[in-house]
């Protein structure tokens, strides 16, 4: 056996009194393949490094090993190799997708705890509840479910993962069905902070998902965003604005290989000081932000915007505004092309529509309380100019 080792800072996640460690080691990046293989079909040298990887992670004291259902070969490839670790002290998780059909939602249970090779997981999340639907799914014929798996010891804890609206998550939470949410949040993306209070409220463990890729791709950060976090890397900077925070528990790292933590472990040197250290980092990114795109459009931009669900031709102006807002300011011109390219093309995960049909005259009814309407309108042709050709799609195409 690995010795465990004691580097790693902890916090209690919520009502779980799990000893989670801040960072995660995050499963979808390190797999062979994103659909179903026979085992014979994993080259070797692609589980080597999975299994470089995972043993890396319990180097630095990351006890938690976060995968799904949907991860394709991820569950089989660490189900050969985590009996190397003590069982009680490793935290698995693993998600499934919620379905209305509960001999499908248990067969895929099923198919995750022969690949993992364990008896139990601590840690199961219902994967993308994103829609109304997914949610009722979820508690009519899921919970059900686990509830009985819980009984049978193959479950220990239940919660949810979401891209969905802020609202959703929200009533999600307070139907205190549930022991954790994973969900987004970080610097340039803080809508879901209310969520987040939410699940405080509930004593729930809060997993915040991909910082650092969806954070802004900041393992490839522009020049321009390097300067503004100077001397942390945006990496970190942003690591350190979300664990700042102490209702955030944990910070997935959805590592590819062994390295891929050696940036992220730096953000352990500054958690004491926190906020000394964000400070100035946060003003220079509040005045570059405010230099670009003037004073009252930084304050006023997301002022009475609908939800795409609401929005006429269902638009989603939040994510069409906020992505140009990020280029122009910060530079993150890859980045916001590249989510931009997503929009309407990656099902519930990223909903609404891009640009390329603007109903104005419904749009200019719907935005009579937005400060600056014609400026909206302009922006979103803007942004379906600059990025309109591309079509993007979800890793796992789920």
């Amino acid at each position: 056996m690995i010795p465990h080792p004691k580097a790693m800072q902890y916090r209690r996640f919520g009502r779980t009194e799990l000893p989670m460690p801040v960072f995660s080691c995050g499963g979808m990046r390190y797999q062979y393949k994103w659909q179903d293989q026979a085992p014979g079909q994993i080259p070797p040298d692609s589980q080597a490094n999975l299994q470089a990887t995972i043993r890396r992670a319990w180097e630095v004291g990351i006890t938690h090993i976060e995968t799904a259902r949907g991860y394709g070969t991820s569950e089989m490839q660490l189900g050969w190799m985590l009996g190397e670790f003590p069982r009680d002290q490793l935290i698995v998780q693993t998600k499934i997708s919620p379905d209305p059909d509960p001999q499908v939602f248990a067969e895929k249970f099923t198919k995750s705890l022969y690949y993992l090779q364990l008896d139990y997981v601590d840690l199961l999340g219902i994967h993308g509840i994103n829609l109304p639907e997914h949610l009722d799914w979820t508690v009519r014929v899921c919970l059900p479910l686990v509830r009985q798996w819980q009984k049978e010891g193959k479950v220990r804890f239940v919660g949810f993962s979401t891209h969905g609206h802020g609202s959703l998550i929200t009533q999600a939470i307070q139907t205190g069905e549930f022991d954790y949410v994973n969900l987004h949040w970080y610097y340039i993306f803080q809508e879901n902070w209310p969520a987040i209070l939410a699940a405080e409220q509930q004593d729930m463990g809060v997993f915040i998902i991909s910082p650092s890729d969806k954070g802004g791709h900041l393992y490839d950060p522009p020049e321009k965003l390097v300067q503004l976090c100077h001397p942390l890397h945006p990496m970190v900077f942003n690591d350190l604005f979300c664990l700042s925070h102490p209702q955030v528990h944990t910070l997935s790292v959805g590592a590819a290989k062994p390295t891929d933590f050696d940036e992220h472990l730096k953000t352990l040197d500054f958690l004491t000081a926190s906020q000394e250290t964000l400070k100035p980092i946060l003003e220079r990114l509040d005045r570059a932000a405010i230099e670009v795109l003037g004073q009252d459009w930084f304050a006023q931009w997301a002022v009475h915007l609908p939800p795409w669900f609401a929005t006429p031709g269902r638009v989603n102006m939040p994510l069409i505004l906020r992505l140009l807002n990020l280029a122009e300011a910060f530079d993150l011109w890859d980045y916001s092309r590249t989510r931009y390219s997503m929009i309407g093309n990656a099902g519930h995960w990223v909903p609404g529509r891009n640009a390329a049909q603007l109903p104005l005259a419904e749009l200019r009814t719907c935005l009579a309380h937005h400060p600056q309407p014609e400026v909206v309108l302009q922006r979103l042709h803007r942004a379906h100019q600059l990025w309109g050709g591309d079509t993007g799609q979800r890793l796992s195409g789920a």
